[in-house]
C-alpha cells in the first residue's frame, strides 16, 4: 500500500523535474541570444526613467560589477518574457492529467490567453505606470536634492513592477480554471465583490511603491480584471454544465 502510494508522487515529481529542465533550457536559450542585445535592451528598459530625468540626471552604478550584472539580469528576464508561451504551455502540461477530456483540448486557448495577458499586463506596467512613478519620485528633487538613482536599485524596481502586473493581470485564466472545477462561481464573486476591491488596493500597496498613483494604477486594471472574470467564470460553469448534460 505504502510502495503504490510512493509510485504515483515519485511519477509526479519526475514529471515536474522533467517540465522545470525543459522551462530552464528554453530560458537559458532565450538569455543567450538576448545577452547579444544585453546593451539595447537595458536602456529600453531605462527609457520611462530616462524621458522624466531633467538635464543633468544620470542613472550612476557604486559598483564596478555592477553594470555587467544589470546586463546579466536584464538578458535573464528578457529570455524568461520570450520563453513565456514555452513556460505556460509545460504548466499546462503537467496539471493535464488531472483534467478531463475535453478540459486538456484547452491547451492552445490557455497558453495564448496566459501570454497575451502576462505580456499585456508588463507592458501596462512599462508604458503607462513606470512613467507616471518614476515622475511622482524624480519631482522630490528640488535645488539642493538631486536624484541619483543607481542602476542595481532601478533594475530590481523595474522589475518587480513588470513581473508584479504581468501575474495580477493572469486573474481572468486563473478564474477560468477555478470556474470550470466548480471553486468559482459567478454569485460567490458578485457577493464578495467589495472584499475583493478592498483586497486589490492591498495588493497594490504590497506590490507597488508607497504613492497613491501607482497603487491605484495597478488597482484600477486589477478591478476591470475582476469584473472580467466575473463573466470568464459564467462562460465557464455554463460550459461545465453542458457537458454534464451531454454525459446524462
Amino acid at each position: 500500500m505504502e510502495n503504490n502510494e510512493k509510485q504515483p508522487f515519485m511519477s509526479h515529481l519526475e514529471e515536474l523535474r522533467k517540465r522545470l529542465v525543459i522551462c530552464a533550457i528554453s530560458v537559458g536559450i532565450g538569455f543567450v541570444i538576448a545577452y547579444f542585445f544585453a546593451e539595447l535592451l537595458f536602456q529600453i528598459l531605462v527609457l520611462p526613467l530616462k524621458q522624466n530625468m531633467k538635464e543633468g540626471q544620470q542613472l550612476i552604478f557604486t559598483n564596478l560589477p555592477e553594470m555587467f550584472f544589470a546586463y546579466l539580469k536584464t538578458a535573464l528576464v528578457t529570455g524568461i518574457l520570450a520563453s513565456a508561451p514555452i513556460i505556460f504551455y509545460q504548466l499546462y502540461k503537467f496539471v493535464a492529467p488531472g483534467l478531463y477530456r475535453h478540459e486538456r483540448s484547452l491547451v492552445v486557448p490557455f497558453v495564448i490567453s496566459s501570454t497575451l495577458l502576462f505580456v499585456g499586463g508588463s507592458l501596462f506596467g512599462y508604458f503607462i505606470v513606470f512613467p507616471f512613478g518614476f515622475r511622482f519620485f524624480l519631482g522630490f528633487a528640488n535645488e539642493s536634492i538631486q536624484a541619483l538613482p543607481s542602476v542595481k536599485e532601478y533594475f530590481s524596481f523595474a522589475v518587480k513592477l513588470l513581473f508584479a502586473f504581468g501575474l495580477v493581470f493572469e486573474l481572468p485564466v486563473v478564474a477560468f480554471f477555478l470556474g470550470k472545477m466548480g471553486i468559482l462561481t459567478p454569485e460567490l464573486m458578485r457577493k464578495k465583490r467589495k472584499y475583493a476591491i478592498l483586497l486589490t488596493f492591498a495588493l497594490g500597496a504590497i506590490l507597488t511603491p508607497p504613492d497613491i498613483v501607482t497603487q491605484c494604477m495597478m488597482a484600477g486594471p486589477l478591478i476591470i480584471l475582476y469584473e472580467i472574470s466575473i463573466f470568464v467564470v459564467r462562460m465557464a460553469k455554463e460550459k461545465k454544465e453542458e457537458k454534464e448534460k451531454e454525459i446524462e
